[in-house]
């Protein structure tokens, strides 16, 4: 099976300039994602998730192309995304999707559900006929779970798990190759979340789509994902299979984050020991020297401060980005 994505050293940085500050002083640097690294199988599911600013929206937008990249690539089916201009980049876009988290505000509340999902449509092809563009609308509003007479009406006249609905369906008009989801499911409720969830899984399945799952939910990613990529302050702290991240954790991270995860049996809950994480998210204008979760890590040593750790391969599609594991390494070999 071949990659439909490869994504390279990929950053992003934004200037920043203080509240307050003169003119001519230079603007701060923000490393929103800095040299992220993976690859996507065709007809399979990437999981990312971290806390929030740890760069997981960034992510997604760069690779869709509504935020400037820094550097690195972003090949989608052998085409460098980061470096096409709009012109060749309007070609890929039908092919590249994106559901976004608030459902509600990602929809025109001028524009009827049969114009909000038909409108990539008219965009990409302008040849199909108004009756053709309605009876695919129909038919792709029936597929995802709504009803077809509700066609006329208006965003508000949802709720949210419908709206995120009608945003499924206005991504998968036009049968794209790679679907994005930034949180499509944070603003909904428990119940709807799972039903939005299998929803995109049985589409998946279905259509043959490669996704790209992003949230902070590690049980929902678990169970949508077949590789799941830990983010932390812009950086990948680990990746691996869903399986094997979920119950191997390497990274002193991953394992705060699973920690918060609760089991339904209230005696193993509560009697299990969970990772305390101390101090706040540093800021994205100055992080950490070295490993950038240190400050926060409960087994960071004074070598965590000096060169930032590289993705070290476990075996098995594992890696991991830990002086600390590194160090442990050495011990053993020693």
């Amino acid at each position: 099976m071949s990659a439909i994505l490869s994504v390279k050293d990929l950053s992003v940085t934004f200037d920043v300039r203080p509240q307050g500050a003169w003119p001519w002083t230079p603007p701060l640097k923000l490393h929103a994602v800095s040299e992220m690294s993976f690859d996507l199988e065709a007809g399979q599911c990437l999981g990312v998730v971290g806390e929030s600013g740890s760069g997981k929206s960034t992510l997604a937008r760069a690779i869709v192309g509504t935020v400037p990249t820094s550097g690195g690539q972003v090949n989608f089916e052998g085409g460098d995304l980061a470096s096409m201009g709009p012109a060749e980049r309007r070609v890929h876009r039908r092919d590249v999707q994106m559901i976004f988290q608030d459902p509600l505000a990602a929809l025109n509340p001028r524009m009827t559900v049969g114009e909000i999902i038909a409108e990539p449509l008219v965009t990409h092809e302008p040849g199909v006929s108004r009756e053709e563009r309605k009876k695919r609308v129909r038919e792709l509003m029936e597929r995802v779970g709504l009803l077809p007479n509700l066609i006329n009406r208006y965003p508000h006249e949802f709720s949210g798990g419908q709206c995120q609905r009608i945003g499924i369906a206005r991504a998968l008009i036009l049968k794209p190759k790679l679907l994005i989801c930034d949180e499509p499911v944070s603003a909904l409720d428990v119940s709807v979340q799972a039903q939005v969830v299998n929803l995109l899984m049985e589409l998946q399945r279905d259509m043959g789509l490669s996704m790209i799952f992003i949230a902070h939910d590690l049980s929902v990613v678990k169970h949508i994902s077949d590789q799941i990529i830990v983010m932390y302050l812009g950086r990948q702290m680990e990746m691996a299979t869903a399986e094997t991240l979920t119950t191997v954790p390497e990274h002193p991270y991953t394992q705060a984050l699973i920690s918060s995860v609760p089991i339904p049996d209230p005696v193993l809950e509560k009697a299990r020991v969970r990772p305390v994480l101390e101090g706040e998210l540093p800021s994205p204008l100055a992080p950490p020297s070295g490993c950038v979760f240190r400050t926060r890590c409960p087994k960071a040593q004074n070598s965590c401060a000096g060169d930032r750790p590289a993705m070290q391969a476990l075996g098995n599609g594992h890696f991991v980005a830990c002086p600390y594991h590194q160090a442990e390494e050495v011990l053993a070999a020693s």
